[in-house]
């Protein structure tokens, strides 16, 4: 009793940190551990949040458990990460979930939007003969492969253009995601690999996932926040102890000029 204690104040201190600096880069996303409550075993939602700051260094930000993924419970989440501190936001990265979007508009406004790539790429795969998956993925790659965005648009055009026919369904979900897989191409070249999909949280919740199938049930939500926040801090421990930069201090001042730069367009445009 006196360890788990001593636990749970490590994590709920960790939990409800202050975030001080700013975040440019944010990438959400959920996994669901089993946990028992009211006599029944249930997929819950346990949601989490990793970051980059103007440094380029990693940050672990924050996470939570809910009874599901409702746009709700997103939408409260973000909302206790600003009133820690979360700030300077320009890019969020994560699903397409209906709830998270709304979420993100709403608690985060005016922050650019990015769909993961790979969940993309497997909603338009589902509506192709798998026969045909590996042409039709080899395809929508030469799209990402555009050294611009304008570029990017032009090649995503011309694949509809030869696809459609052939698999109007899986060109439909392409067309209607046009905008939200490449917003990744308006910020720095170099940022790119870790902008374009969730991977970078992902290894994180394989982790996640490798601790919590050794409990396989957990007896009750404090479990699992005990548990996931300790392997949370033990990442964001190795993280800081590492001293080595997910993003250079070179390509995140790019990213502070990009901003600068677009800060006094909208200013030249609103005759500021």
């Amino acid at each position: 009793s006196r360890m788990c204690k001593e636990l749970d104040e490590n994590v709920e201190a960790f939990k409800n940190r202050p975030l001080t600096g700013k975040y440019p880069y944010v990438w959400l996303d959920a996994t669901f551990p089993k946990v028992r409550e009211g006599g029944h075993v249930q997929g819950m939602a346990l949601v989490v949040a990793i970051a980059v700051d103007n440094d380029g260094m990693r940050h672990v930000l924050g996470f939570d458990v809910g009874m599901s993924e409702t746009g709700a419970f997103w939408e409260e989440f973000l909302k206790k990460l600003a009133a820690r501190g979360l700030s300077g936001v320009k890019l969020v990265i994560s699903d397409a979930h209906i709830g998270l979007k709304s979420a993100i508009d709403k608690v985060l406004q005016g922050t650019a939007w990015q769909r993961c790539r790979v969940h993309c790429m497997r909603n338009i795969l589902c509506h192709v003969a798998k026969k045909q998956q590996g042409m039709v993925a080899a395809m929508i790659r030469t799209i990402f492969a555009q050294d611009s965005y304008d570029a990017a648009k032009a090649q995503l055009r011309n694949v509809v253009n030869q696809l459609e026919r052939h698999y109007p369904d899986a060109m439909k979900v392409l067309e209607e995601a046009e905008e939200e897989i490449l917003t990744y191409m308006n910020f720095p070249t170099a940022h790119h690999p870790q902008l374009y999909s969730t991977n970078p949280l992902e290894r994180l919740n394989k982790e996640i996932r490798r601790r919590s199938n050794v409990v396989s049930i957990f007896p009750n939500r404090a479990s699992v926040i005990r548990l996931i926040g300790s392997v949370l801090i033990e990442q964001q421990d190795e993280w800081l102890a590492a001293e080595k930069r997910y993003m250079s201090l070179e390509s995140m001042m790019k990213l502070k000029l990009l901003s600068s730069d677009a800060s006094q367009v909208f200013a030249l445009a609103s005759g500021e």
